[in-house]
C-alpha cells in the first residue's frame, strides 16, 4: 500500500501542483516568475556557487533525461564497459560540482546579512530540498555503482508507466531506501516548482527579443 501511495499517487499529485500552481501564479502574479537575482548584493561567491551548480545540475539532468527518452540508445551506448566507466566518472564529477556549488550558495545566504534579509521561507525550503536531492544523488552514485545501467531497468520503466497513466511500482519497490528517497524527493522538487523561484525556468527568454532595455542602477 505504501508503494502505491508513494510511487503511484504522489508523483501525479506533484505534477498537478506544479502545473496547476504554475498556471495560477502566471495568471495572478506573472511578475514573480523571476529568480530574483542577488548579484548586486554580492557577486564573488555567487560566481563560485552559481557556475558549478548550474553546469553540474544541467549535465546531470540531461543524462537522466536522455536515458528516459531513448533508453534503447542509452543501453547500447553503455554496453561497452569503457563507455560506462567514462560516463560514471563524468556524472560523478558533475554531481560533485553541483553539490559544492549549492553548498557555496547556501553558505552565502547564511553568512551575508543583506542576502539573508531578502531570502524567503520558501527559498530556504527549496534550498534544503535541493541539497537533499543532490546529496542523495551523489551518495547513490558513490555507493550503488553503475547507476547509468540499472537506472534504465528500474527508474525508466517506472517513469514511463507513470507517463502512460499505468503506474507499475514493481520496478522500484525492491530498490534500496536511499534510492527510493532520491526518486521521491525529485517529485517533491516538482511539487515545489510553482511555489518557488524554480518557476523562472519556464519563463522562456523570448521576451528579450522585443522588450525595452532595462536600466539597472546600483544605489550605494
Amino acid at each position: 500500500m505504501s508503494d502505491i501511495v508513494l510511487f503511484a499517487a504522489f508523483p501525479y499529485v506533484a505534477v498537478v501542483l506544479a502545473i496547476g500552481g504554475g498556471f495560477y501564479r502566471f495568471r495572478h502574479d506573472r511578475f514573480s516568475y523571476s529568480s530574483l537575482s542577488s548579484e548586486l548584493l554580492e557577486k564573488r561567491r555567487l560566481f563560485w556557487g552559481s557556475v558549478p551548480w548550474h553546469y553540474g545540475i544541467t549535465i546531470v539532468l540531461l543524462a537522466h533525461l536522455v536515458a528516459f527518452l531513448v533508453p534503447g540508445v542509452w543501453s547500447r551506448v553503455i554496453a561497452a564497459p569503457a563507455t560506462l566507466y567514462t560516463l560514471e566518472v563524468i556524472g560523478f564529477a558533475f554531481a560533485l560540482a553541483a553539490l559544492m556549488g549549492l553548498c557555496v550558495l547556501i553558505a552565502r545566504r547564511l553568512t551575508q546579512q543583506r542576502i539573508r534579509s531578502v531570502t524567503t521561507i520558501m527559498d530556504w525550503v527549496l534550498l534544503a530540498v535541493l541539497l537533499l536531492q543532490v546529496a542523495l544523488g551523489f551518495w547513490v552514485s558513490l555507493v550503488y555503482r553503475w547507476g547509468a545501467d540499472w537506472y534504465v531497468h528500474t527508474a525508466v520503466p517506472w517513469l514511463i508507466s507513470l507517463a502512460s497513466l499505468n503506474p507499475q511500482t514493481q520496478y522500484v519497490s525492491s530498490l534500496p531506501w536511499l534510492v527510493k528517497l532520491h526518486m521521491l524527493n525529485g517529485f517533491v522538487v516538482i511539487a515545489l516548482f510553482a511555489f518557488s523561484r524554480l518557476a523562472h525556468l519556464v519563463a522562456l527568454p523570448f521576451w528579450y527579443l522585443w522588450r525595452p532595455y532595462q536600466l539597472v542602477i546600483r544605489n550605494r
